[in-house]
């Protein structure tokens, strides 16, 4: 089995709705941009996957001509938020396989202002099971997504005896992070005050400014067997040393934090780590799904960061930042990026190439040798990929 290599990777910065250029445009910069990273020609790119949730079919083809028309099967994905991550996931099964040498995985979205919502409220929801257990445990109404992020931070603090403003100190560090950061959207640095002052959205914890907004964007990566790269002399690749996607099972259900994912990763991170025999303590730098702070805070245990119900001490500890143990979204992450859906898990694969070459400027984490990505995507699939510095 062939190793992976991303030899190239580009994305657009993100923008609010109503200010973004066309998602062909978005896309086909980035695409452009990827290939022009890895320094080959379109003609040697054998697949493509495009990666998007809003949009009618055939939006994949649509966004690629723009960039090159080589007839090329182009497969259009649609994982609701780790849709991203499994165009890298579908891309790197067809190189390692031996199927391709050389595949293109690319996301992008233009998503509308406000909470998602649903475009097919004429059938049966694929979330009427999510509906069932947040019911059942008399969580009030709101738009879906809120409601389990925010029912999932609830149950946390009830659990483990936390406060709100465990939330409010990683929104607090994500944004001193994107202070540096020239892709982010929102980089104005917050305090905890500041966080727990803004509306709050749901229940009577989770504030406005523990929640990631809407956006719009696109992102590429190119995705080579080794012995490609050592034949067109890339020598910035940064290899993909394991990646894992996991599903729901039945403990989805068991209670809030497994309803947004808190099982899936610990199911798909164990796997990686294992496929990879590389322990968690090894990890330099990740980027992680923080569509909430709630979510980044149950992630911290789900990935294997700290022990469960160990995050107020791992916050506190600063272990999530430059100089602890670990450098979580040195990017900002959706949280000062936005949720562009397609182009997230592209996002997080750019940021984490940069980091291993060495390439990130301010925001760089020393030494990076190891990255670790988390793409998650309710409904429902976690996808955990394990990079390193060729």
């Amino acid at each position: 089995m062939s190793n992976a290599v991303i030899a190239g990777v580009d994305m657009v910065k993100f923008a609010k709705p109503g200010q973004q250029k066309p998602f062909r445009e978005m896309a086909s910069t980035a695409i452009r941009g990827a290939v022009a990273d890895a320094g080959i020609e379109p003609s040697l790119i054998e697949q493509a996957y495009g990666s998007y949730i809003y949009g009618d079919s055939t939006c994949a083809q649509h966004a690629l001509y723009d960039a090159f028309m080589t007839g090329i099967p182009v497969i259009n994905v649609n994982n609701n938020c780790s849709s991203g991550s499994t165009a890298i996931f579908m891309a790197r099964q067809a190189v390692q396989s031996g199927a391709v040498e050389c595949a293109l995985a690319f996301g992008f979205e233009e998503m509308q202002p406000g909470a998602l919502g649903s475009h097919w409220d004429d059938r049966e929801s694929p979330f009427e099971n999510f509906f069932r257990v947040l019911d059942q445990n008399n969580y009030p109404e709101a738009p879906l997504a809120l409601r389990c992020f925010g029912a999932a931070g609830h149950h946390y603090m009830e659990k483990y005896g936390a406060s709100a403003d465990l939330f409010a100190k990683v929104a607090v560090k994500t944004r001193n992070h994107a202070a540096v950061n020239p892709f982010a959207l929102f980089t104005s640095e917050l305090t905890v005050e500041e966080v727990m002052a803004s509306p709050v959205l749901y229940m009577d914890y989770l504030t406005r400014l523990m929640c990631c907004p809407p956006t719009c964007g696109a992102g590429a990566a190119l995705i080579c067997s080794d012995s490609f790269a050592s034949r067109h002399g890339i020598s910035t690749g940064v290899e993909i040393v394991s990646q894992a996607m996991a599903t729901d099972t039945p403990a989805t259900w068991d209670d809030p934090i497994n309803l947004v994912g808190a099982d899936m990763t610990r199911r798909a991170a164990q796997l990686v780590y294992e496929q990879a025999g590389i322990g968690v303590e090894e990890v330099d730098v990740v980027e992680l799904h923080d569509c909430f702070t709630t979510n980044e805070v149950i992630t911290y245990e789900g990935l294997g960061l700290c022990a469960e119900g160990e995050a107020t001490a791992f916050v506190d500890a600063g272990d999530n930042t430059y100089g602890g143990k670990y450098v979580v979204n040195p990017s900002g992450g959706l949280m000062s990026k936005g949720h562009p859906i397609g182009a997230t898990g592209l996002a997080q694969c750019y940021e984490l190439v940069n980091q291993l070459r060495g390439n990130a400027g301010q925001r760089q984490v020393p030494g990076a040798r190891i990255g670790l990505q988390h793409n998650l995507g309710l409904g429902g699939a976690a996808v955990v990929t394990l990079y390193r510095r060729s």
